[in-house]
């Protein structure tokens, strides 16, 4: 129960992606950049609500933005 609390898989990070309403195609390219940066410990939703939230658009576009290999140089300092 505690390894729950303290690790993620990204099979976790895809499925939380596809709540917020991203694609499946999305979710995989999103968790692949947020794996590729070392971040998957942080969570893919929440890379994609920072990146929102820091350039002041919906999470829909955030995501999109990743999607497209765009903002990823601005991800690590968003923690």
């Amino acid at each position: 129960m505690e390894i729950a609390y303290t690790h993620t898989s990204p099979a976790v990070e895809r499925s939380v992606l596809l709540r917020m309403g991203f694609s499946s195609i999305e979710a995989k390219a999103i968790v692949e950049g947020v794996q590729n940066l070392g971040l998957l410990g942080k969570g893919a939703g929440n890379v994609v609500y920072r990146l929102a939230k820091k350039k002041n658009i919906p999470i829909r576009e955030a995501g999109l933005l990743l999607v497209e290999g765009k903002a990823w140089d601005e991800v690590p300092a968003l923690f």
